[in-house]
């Protein structure tokens, strides 16, 4: 039996590909910090799936759900989903708010990845990284969370050449989307600072997310970006930082006026 793991799977995005690895036959380990909520997403996709509440700050905890997957099989993918987000001017931002990003949204994956690449270094298999389009792109705003998520993909991206250097059987994916339609998201939509994740006329679903995650399966990339329009104009300024900061106007007022929206609703 081939396993899989998935962290953050408690709900939202981490839900929705832990169930479709299931439909793809792998024995699911779902992993969240809420226990309650592991539990949950674990009974909605029934004996194919098994939970463990999981802290991903602490080192040991991949271990112990690394050895946890490989008892019940081969463990052939790992998911690092677990993530934080806060928004706020960079300097707003408390101590322990910083240390909790790099913690879970960086630390996090990399612990993750060290785990997964001790079980798979024999007979193979592959990491999927979660990162955001924030790496790409300039987000006033969400600088901390960005900072992370341009961490998780360059991370990634090294990784994988660290891989190809040792000669490991082992696939690594970055997956850079724009703003999801989740509870992290929708719980930031009160800020004026979370303008910018909404500046897209609609966010994307936890669906198509989780079905690009899934197609990586079967067509390994190293790195996805989403949705395509967004993605090409975060590509085209990369190399222009301040020109990107000056264009952000326009998509700022946009989104603050469909967060305005949201208020009335």
């Amino acid at each position: 039996m081939k396993t899989a793991v998935v962290t953050g799977a408690g709900k939202g995005l981490g839900r929705r590909i832990a169930g479709g690895l299931a439909d793809k036959g792998f024995a699911v380990l779902v992993t969240d910090v809420d226990e309650a909520a592991a539990k949950a997403t674990a009974a909605a996709i029934g004996p194919q799936a098994w939970s463990m509440q999981q802290d991903v700050r602490d080192p040991a905890s991949h271990r112990a759900v690394a050895k946890a997957a490989e008892e019940r099989g081969s463990l052939k993918l790992w998911v690092n989903n677990a993530g934080v987000l806060t928004v706020g001017p960079a300097w707003e931002l408390d101590e322990d708010t910083v240390r909790q990003h790099v913690d879970v949204n960086l630390l996090g994956v990399v612990w993750g990845s060290r785990a997964a690449v001790d079980c798979m270094r024999v007979n193979g298999g592959h990491i999927i990284n979660i990162a955001s389009l924030s790496a790409l792109a300039p987000v006033p705003g969400l600088a901390v969370y960005a900072a992370t998520k341009s961490a998780v993909l360059g991370y990634s991206i090294s990784l994988q050449g660290d891989l190809a250097q040792g000669d490991l059987p082992i696939k690594v994916s970055a997956v850079c989307p724009d703003a999801i339609d989740t509870d992290l998201v929708r719980d930031v939509a009160h800020h004026r600072d979370a303008s910018l994740l909404f500046s897209a006329s609609k966010l994307l679903t936890v669906e198509q997310v989780g079905d690009a995650v899934l197609d990586l399966v079967d067509n390994p990339k190293l790195v996805v970006t989403m949705p395509r329009r967004r993605a090409m104009l975060a590509h085209v300024l990369r190399p222009f930082p301040t020109t990107g900061l000056r264009l952000l106007e326009p998509f700022r007022r946009a989104g603050e006026r469909r967060l305005e929206a949201l208020k009335k609703r």
